[in-house]
């Protein structure tokens, strides 16, 4: 296939993504009007007319900045693709004769510096405007300049790392590399599922012991009755940044802790909170994590594979911009590229998503005694996050990776 083919239907590729996202968003919005005129019958018990009629505004608002941040974010991309821009920075770094793994780590930082930039003025938008209208937004802009540094410091460690290990493999370890390397980078997941929860997440936010002696006694015995070990419960001072609630476990092994957002403390109550938890212990149960990890690995082996068929194809290559084959430049093309000619495949992974969160609410429901609970607590969640409560069904199928508050209750009231 000829360059200008290759180009040809990336482009075609890359409207058809580009219209079909927006569409789905239309969607959603239309959708949102149509339910505009009464709060949905499921959460009438629960959600007061204001409070719906703010989360329809806040959906609204978030929507079109979506639809707004996404066409300059695509402009710019059909810029950098047409104009040759990928090659150019190529060009300019290779005059300076680096060794090529240097130069690898120059050009995608620097690509990624850019990209960075471009996406900027959006991401403070969205906090210091969308959130702060709707009273989500805790962070000051001290801490917003404190979290970016942070982000990028640690960021370009771990790119450094996987990118020196990945042109490593390609050198040293003959022609499967794409296997070898996907172990390697299998390997590496976990070395940092160990070490997240221990030194990186507190980079950014305070982790304290759970004080709450009631809300202990009962998040102990429910870990206990469903033989959950832990390491601890863990408080995190989320309210600094957002007022969105969550929690979670992470960790693997001896390093598995149980984490809560103050945030959520604040609005559920014990029970609620414990019905959170086992449904996160549900998770744990029913291995999602490690069906996770092998996903993960299949996928990685494949795209590691679609790099090892296409590493030397020229065309390709010209396509996109660039005057010569290398290693970073297959990485940019398929990672620009892998959007566009995949988008179609993406329901199968939050399908698949969707099935787990089935499955650890029905863990939780036939398994303590929490299942009640559960549906209150993820009422209350809803209602505080200000959540979408009547999505498209197109729009929620394609990009919910958890089914809508509404099929989740349907499924957990079968249950209990």
């Amino acid at each position: 296939m000829s360059q200008q083919s290759i180009l040809t239907l990336y482009l075609i590729f890359f409207g058809l993504d580009f219209l079909f996202q927006n569409f789905l968003t239309y969607l959603n919005l239309v959708e949102l009007k149509r339910n505009s005129n009464k709060v949905p019958v499921v959460f009438k018990d629960y959600i007061d007319w204001d409070t719906y009629l703010k989360s329809s505004e806040y959906t609204r608002e978030k929507s079109i900045f979506t639809i707004i941040s996404g066409l300059f974010s695509s402009i710019i991309l059909l810029f950098i693709v047409l104009s040759g821009t990928f090659g150019s920075i190529d060009d300019f770094i290779q005059g300076y004769g680096f060794n090529p793994y240097l130069e690898g780590l120059i050009y995608i930082f620097l690509l990624s510096l850019i990209f960075y930039i471009v996406d900027l003025p959006f991401s403070i938008y969205s906090q210091f405007k969308i959130e702060e209208k709707f009273g989500f937004n805790k962070m000051t802009i001290p801490l917003f300049i404190r979290d970016q540094i942070k982000n990028i410091v640690l960021s370009g460690l771990i790119i450094s790392v996987l990118l020196m290990g990945f042109f490593w493999f390609m050198d040293k370890t003959g022609s499967f590399w794409w296997i070898i390397a996907s172990a390697g980078f299998l390997i590496f997941q976990l070395v940092l599922s160990v070490i997240y929860p221990l030194l990186i997440a507190p980079i950014f936010n305070k982790f304290t012991a759970l004080e709450d002696m009631e809300l202990k006694k009962s998040l102990d015995m429910l870990a206990e009755k469903l033989s959950f070990k832990t390491t601890g419960i863990f408080v995190m001072d989320g309210s600094k940044r957002s007022a969105h609630s969550n929690a979670y476990f992470t960790g693997v092994g001896k390093s598995k802790r149980i984490v809560l957002y103050d945030t959520l403390i604040s609005i559920l109550n014990p029970s609620q909170i414990s019905g959170v938890l086992a449904h996160e212990i549900g998770h744990y149960k029913k291995h999602h994590l490690l069906k996770g990890l092998i996903l993960s690995f299949v996928m990685t082996t494949l795209g590691f594979y679609a790099v090892n068929l296409l590493m030397n194809y020229l065309p390709l290559f010209e396509a996109f911009g660039f005057t010569r084959v290398s290693y970073h430049g297959i990485l940019v093309i398929l990672a620009f590229a892998s959007g566009p000619f995949t988008f179609f495949i993406t329901p199968l992974f939050t399908m698949w998503s969707r099935k787990h969160e089935y499955e650890a609410d029905a863990f939780a429901a036939e398994n303590t005694e929490y299942g009640k609970d559960l549906k209150e607590g993820l009422i209350i969640m809803s209602k505080e996050n200000l959540s979408n409560l009547t999505p498209h069904p197109l729009y929620s199928f394609y990009h919910y990776s958890h089914p809508t508050v509404a099929e989740r209750i349907k499924a957990i009231d079968k249950l209990t």
